[in-house]
């Protein structure tokens, strides 16, 4: 088994790839500890408010979230509507690069569910959430 990998450039040193523009574009953009989380608020939840946002993230800061939403705005991820109202009202919205990366959540959300532990109250909260956007069930 280990020269059948080293014949393919395994462990010798030798890369197929030094290096791939996209997944370091990628991980750039959303590489922020809360940006997954507030994207899958965004898109799959409908949560398009500051507050709402900071209820759905525990223990996100306001700067926090305040900047990684920023980032996500500049990144072409998600649009800000400011309605020009008092008390002041802005919300959120996907861009067509954001609904371009629902599928993407959506796959993590699959996957994380299938390859990590939960507690017997977190797989019914996420069978509950799955039901309620009616998304189909992974285990």
């Amino acid at each position: 088994m280990v020269e059948k990998r080293e014949a393919e450039g395994r462990n010798t040193g030798e890369r197929k790839v030094s290096w791939c523009p996209a997944i370091s574009s990628l991980q750039r953009v959303i590489g922020g500890k809360w940006k997954i989380e507030i994207l899958f608020y965004v898109a799959l939840e409908d949560v398009r408010h500051f507050g709402e946002l900071r209820r759905c993230l525990r223990g996100v800061s306001e700067s926090t979230l305040s900047r990684q939403l920023k980032e996500l705005v500049a990144d072409g991820f998600l649009e800000r509507i400011d309605h020009k109202e008092v008390p002041p009202s802005t919300e959120y919205r996907l861009t067509r690069r954001g609904e371009s990366f629902r599928p993407l959540l959506q796959a993590m959300w699959d996957w994380s569910e299938a390859e990590f532990e939960f507690s017997q109250a977190e797989a019914a909260q996420m069978r509950e959430a799955r039901e309620a956007l009616g998304v189909a069930q992974v285990r």
